[in-house]
């Protein structure tokens, strides 16, 4: 019997990804484990692996297609002693999975026949319910007199935000309003509806602007004077998180100067201290420590001593955590990406020191697993190597916190009653509101500063 290989979920956040290379073709033998493809997330590529035996029979989304959803079905294997043409020929599971496209399809042309005879498709089928679903809604008109087709949830909740559906552009199957595009139209600001009534009781509010289109910023510039360069998933994934963190999360922001004079004395003393190890090209020391690295475990034992502010917010409860998965941001080209050291309260600056290497390692080679990267209860975004003296960073969700760190730099300072030249680091904690308060916040960030000008504090 022909066997289905659909688009695997790689995350529990994953809705859709780029089949950046086929590793086998068809005609090849395959048996579970065997790597067959590799699939491009948001911030990683993975390896997918078989899980039957068989022969590939036809590959069905060529190497490099983009957006490609997840359970699609993307290749289909013959079966042990099965012929493969007779298989992709006759194969009744994947006409079954392409049931639920065309119901779609035909639920947006002809809504009122599909509503009378819905397509079939595999018992259980989500899309098939969907189709019958949007079949059994009219669809509003948008202007001009083209119909508008939407999820029920999509069209419930912009209803309740007050947002014209007719102006939002559709992702779903054929244009079609799907929750993400309202949530993205709320966050970005898009007209409200026809007739909309505010709240009882809420003030009247002037209408969200609207964003530029992409043809009325182009229209600004000069034709033959810039140049196109789509954006990939993770830009995409990027700028969607950072509106959702600055529209729903509220910041404030806390700034310390910290002295870091014996900070680095003891770094150096350590780092001198390194015992030799064999490597692949004669003997190297066990560990190099960095000034991020002590930031990272300084960080970890502050959220230790002030456990109130080891919290991620949810809209049920407060989540307060047992460790310190500090996640560090780390530089990629055409974005970052924030690999997590966890439990790093627990872990020798030595061994964060070489973790982190490792991690920012396969990072830039986008060879992280989605485990190495989501989660974590803080982070720490340094730009000092850039001669940042300080900044305020974006809050990551889940996280409550996040460090942004500066150069640091040698200051005339007064200390004691005298001028002196210090090395000092100026950090700037950002702070979810809901979850972490002033004085909460400014109670965690004098507990690093403590640790960091105390650094002999970390080793024991």
């Amino acid at each position: 019997m022909p066997i289905n290989i659909t688009m695997p979920a790689l995350s529990p956040t994953m809705e859709e990804g780029n089949l950046s290379k086929w590793l086998v073709k068809e005609g090849d033998k395959v048996s579970p484990g065997d790597v067959i493809a590799e699939i491009e997330t948001d911030k990683a590529t993975m390896e997918v692996e078989a899980v039957d035996e068989g022969t590939v029979a036809k590959i069905v989304v060529p190497a490099g297609t983009e957006g490609v959803k997840v359970n699609a079905l993307i290749a289909i294997l013959a079966g042990e002693g099965e012929d493969a043409a007779t298989a992709t020929k006759g194969n009744g599971e994947s006409k079954a999975a392409a049931e639920p496209e065309k119901a779609a399809a035909k639920a947006a042309v002809e809504p009122e026949k599909a509503a009378a005879k819905p397509e079939a498709g595999p018992a259980g089928n989500g899309n098939a319910r969907q189709a019958e679903a949007l079949a059994e809604r009219p669809a509003e008109p948008r202007d001009g007199g083209a119909r508008v087709f939407a999820s029920p949830l999509a069209r419930r909740i912009a209803k309740e935000a007050g947002v014209d559906v007719s102006a939002i552009k559709g992702s779903g199957p054929h244009g079609r309003v799907v929750k993400a595009d309202v949530d993205s139209a709320i966050a970005g600001g898009v007209q409200a509806a026809p007739g909309a009534a505010a709240p009882a009781g809420a003030p009247a509010q002037a209408p969200a602007a609207k964003p530029m289109s992409d043809d009325a910023v182009l229209k600004l510039f000069e034709p033959g004077s810039y140049e196109l360069v789509p954006h990939d998933n993770m830009r995409k994934t990027i700028a969607r998180r950072l509106v959702e963190a600055k529209t729903t999360i509220p910041h404030f922001y806390l700034t310390l100067d910290c002295e870091i004079d014996a900070l680095l004395a003891l770094r150096k003393q350590l780092n001198d201290a390194a015992p030799a190890i064999k490597g692949d090209k004669g003997d190297v020391p066990a560990y190099k420590l960095s000034v991020n690295d002590m930031i990272i475990k300084a960080m970890a034992m502050a959220l230790m001593a002030v456990p109130e502010a080891n919290a991620s917010w949810t809209e049920s409860a407060m989540i307060k955590h047992k460790h310190a998965d500090v996640g560090v941001a780390v530089s990629i080209p055409g974005g970052l990406i924030t690999p997590i050291v966890r439990k790093a309260d627990q872990k020798t600056l030595s061994v964060i020191s070489n973790e982190m290497k490792d991690l920012a390692s396969r990072a830039r080679d986008r060879k992280l697993k989605p485990e190495e990267y989501q989660g974590g209860t803080t982070a720490v975004s340094n730009l000092g190597m850039f001669g940042i003296k300080d900044f305020s960073a974006v809050i990551n969700p889940p996280h409550a916190t996040i460090l942004a760190v500066g150069a640091g730099e040698p200051r005339a300072v007064v200390k004691d009653g005298e001028i002196k030249i210090l090395n000092i680091m100026t950090v700037t904690l950002s702070t979810d509101h809901r979850a972490v308060d002033g004085a909460l916040g400014a109670e965690l960030l004098g507990a690093f500063k403590r640790y960091i000008e105390n650094p002999m504090a970390m080793l024991v």
